[in-house]
Order: structure tokens, then C-alpha cells, then sequence
């Protein structure tokens, strides 16, 4: 039983290998094969080979994007990206960074958490220039910044529970730290956007309160990060290892979203 296996899985990587390598009428056979995983399963008293699919429109919109933004060109906008992998344990620390660039003045939404409880379990909105609003397990916290500048704004949320110890930081620098929700668990489970507001868990939303504009450099950790490393998101330096990252992030496209080059 051992040498069927043996031969009918052999056969198997032999075809996979000669992918890694083709030529060129093999091509589209290549990435086929590429895109899924062989292995050995014993079923009935006899071992077959199963070829296992994986999700290719998910493979082909895992990828680095360093240097790169999603454009969403619409506005008011119908559009959002879905972030993936989902945490897959509830948080009680957590980090989020990302840089926006836009000229709107009504309110709108960067990155929205929701779980089937809370529809703003994490969600960092913008109700009008000057003001940024974080929240945890649907209270918030406002922050007021600069009103007059068109330029790109980097921003960090970071929370413990704790603690219940809110920070958030803009361009590098941190502002007077607040307290939120100490000793909340944010759930699991989540359904994560970019570019708009969660109104219900699953991405129901109201377009007026959607972006429109450039966002780029998304990163999500399950821990407070600390100065240091605030500076270094800002900076675009190394980085630790995070659940959601812009260098290898998983995404959805929903809508008129187009990922481009970034100009500055």
C-alpha cells in the first residue's frame, strides 16, 4: 500500500516540479498547478493523491505594495476593500497605521472592524477636517489635528485593555493619550473594510460617509506598538511582523479601486 502512494504521489510532484520550469506551451499548466497543493489521504483502506484548490482570486490578490496605493476615483464612492486574513482571536491589544491622502470635507471612513455584535468594533473615521474619531467596541474618542493641510496624513491608532490607554499618533508624532473601554475584548470574527463605514456587520454602509482619495501603507498588529516603532511606521522603516500588512497584504477589490504608483 506504502509503494501505491509512493508511485502515485511521486507522479504527482514530477508533474508539479516540471511546472516550476516550463516551457512555453506548458505555461497555462504551470499556473494551474501553481496554484493548488497535492497530498496523500487514506480513504476507504485505499491512499489516493487529492489535489486540493486553492483560492486563486485570493493568491493573485496576495502581494507587496510597497510603493503602491489603492486610488478610489469615485466620489461619493460605492467602493471598499476587503482586508484579509481575519484575526483569528478576539483582541485586548491592537495597533492600526495607515496614510491617507484626499481633499474631502465631509465625514469618511479609513478602516472599519465590525463583528456581528458591534458594527464599530475598531473603526477610525473622519467627520470633518480637524478632527479624527477612534473607536473601541462602539464608543470613540476624538483627536483634533491641523484643518489646512493637503498633504498626506499618516495615522496610528493603538489600544490596551488593560489599561483602557488610547493613542494616537498623526505624522509621527503622538498626541495626549485618552482612555477607552478599559477591560473590553474586541471579538473576533471580524469583517474588515477599507473606505467606508460599517453601518452593519458585512459591509452595509452609507456612501456619504465613504472615501475618496489615496490610501496606502495599512498595517494592523494584535499589540501596542511602541514609540519607537510608531516613528518607524510613520517613517516607512522596518516593522515588526503584524496580522494585516501593506508589504504582503491580502485584499478584496469591490468597486472603482485601482492600485497604482505612488506619486510622492
Amino acid at each position: 500500500m506504502a509503494l501505491e502512494v509512493s508511485v502515485i504521489c511521486r507522479r504527482s510532484l514530477m508533474i508539479a516540479e516540471a511546472a516550476a520550469s516550463p516551457s512555453r506551451d506548458q505555461v497555462p499548466l504551470a499556473l494551474f498547478l501553481k496554484s493548488h497543493f497535492w497530498i496523500a489521504l487514506k480513504m476507504d483502506s485505499r491512499w489516493v493523491c487529492l489535489l486540493i484548490l486553492a483560492g486563486l482570486s485570493e493568491a493573485a490578490a496576495q502581494e507587496d505594495l510597497t510603493r503602491k496605493v489603492f486610488v478610489f476615483r469615485t466620489e461619493p464612492s460605492e467602493a471598499y476593500i476587503i482586508l484579509k486574513p481575519l484575526p483569528k482571536e478576539p483582541l485586548q491589544n491592537l495597533t492600526v497605521c495607515l496614510r491617507s491622502y484626499t481633499d474631502l470635507t465631509r465625514p469618511y471612513g479609513l478602516f472599519s472592524y465590525a463583528t456581528e455584535s458591534e458594527d464599530n468594533e475598531i473603526l477610525i473615521f473622519k467627520p470633518k477636517r480637524g478632527e479624527y474619531r477612534v473607536y473601541i467596541g462602539g464608543e470613540y474618542l476624538s483627536f483634533k489635528v491641523p484643518e489646512d493641510t493637503l498633504d498626506w496624513e499618516h495615522v496610528c491608532f493603538g489600544w490596551e485593555s488593560a489599561t483602557g490607554i488610547a493613542e494616537f499618533w498623526m505624522n509621527g508624532k503622538p498626541w495626549p493619550r485618552k482612555g477607552l473601554k478599559k477591560g473590553y475584548v474586541v471579538g473576533s470574527g471580524a469583517f474588515i473594510l477599507l473606505g467606508q463605514e460599517q453601518d452593519r456587520f458585512g459591509g452595509t454602509y452609507d456612501s456619504y460617509n465613504s472615501f475618496s482619495g489615496e490610501l496606502t501603507d495599512v498595517y494592523m498588529w494584535d499589540f501596542l506598538l511602541s514609540p519607537h516603532k510608531m516613528r518607524a511606521a510613520y517613517q516607512d522603516l522596518q516593522l515588526p511582523r503584524c496580522a494585516l500588512g501593506w508589504k504582503n497584504l491580502h485584499y478584496e477589490i469591490k468597486g472603482d479601486v485601482v492600485v497604482k504608483g505612488r506619486l510622492r
